[in-house]
């Protein structure tokens, strides 16, 4: 099953909303986001989270409150559908922000449970979670950027691309930041969770 998570950060563009929301897929707030995509025209199925920046009195029907500390909505959002039996997740409205919110964005991606897809969706791109034992493949036009972020120690493979690993340890830095495609299939595989920064329009992922 597919879901949309809308997030309470800015409003994504009416050419994301159509490329990710559908008439069959369910939209789930992130407290906040639900009042964001309901401005925005879209219905809004449940509202997920603290429940601390949404209209309460106006949603109290469809709110599920889920108070752990520890998580930040984003993560226990996610975490919630998949629980119900989501295997599809994208989100939207996570940009923006402060610093610590959008790396909070990441962090969420990298704890969440196993998914085969969990992508938040940004105007130019998208951030794809690949999970430990899966492999991401996508074509990337010559010199077209994408990026490659690991945040513990591991080993990463990439090819197809300008500047290949072959089983190279990666851990949280700059290393794979700015790579290049080459007009060829880029297949990027790794034995910890990632997180792949790459064009909204070219993934075949």
């Amino acid at each position: 099953m597919r879901a949309v998570l809308w997030c309470n950060g800015m409003s994504p563009s009416n050419e994301v909303i159509e490329s990710v929301i559908s008439p069959q897929t369910p939209v789930f707030g992130v407290d906040g986001g639900a009042d964001k995509a309901s401005e925005a025209g879209v219905e809004v199925e449940g509202v997920l989270g603290d429940l601390d920046s949404c209209n309460r009195e106006y949603w109290k029907d469809k709110a599920i409150q889920i108070s752990d500390q520890t998580k930040s909505d984003l993560a226990k959002s996610i975490a919630y559908l998949v629980g119900i039996g989501y295997e599809q997740i994208e989100i939207v409205g996570a940009d923006g922000g402060s610093p610590d919110h959008i790396l909070g964005n990441w962090g969420a991606l990298i704890e969440s449970p196993t998914v085969p897809s969990l992508r938040i969706h940004h105007e130019d791109s998208i951030s794809t979670r690949l999970s430990l034992g899966d492999v991401f493949k996508m074509r990337v036009g010559s010199g077209e950027v994408f990026s490659i972020f690991s945040f513990c120690p591991g080993r990463v493979w990439v090819t197809g691309a300008r500047w290949g690993l072959s089983g190279d340890e990666v851990s949280f830095s700059t290393r794979g930041l700015h790579n290049e495609g080459t007009g060829e299939e880029v297949s990027i595989k790794s034995d910890v969770e990632l997180v792949i920064i790459h064009p909204r329009v070219h993934s075949s992922s």
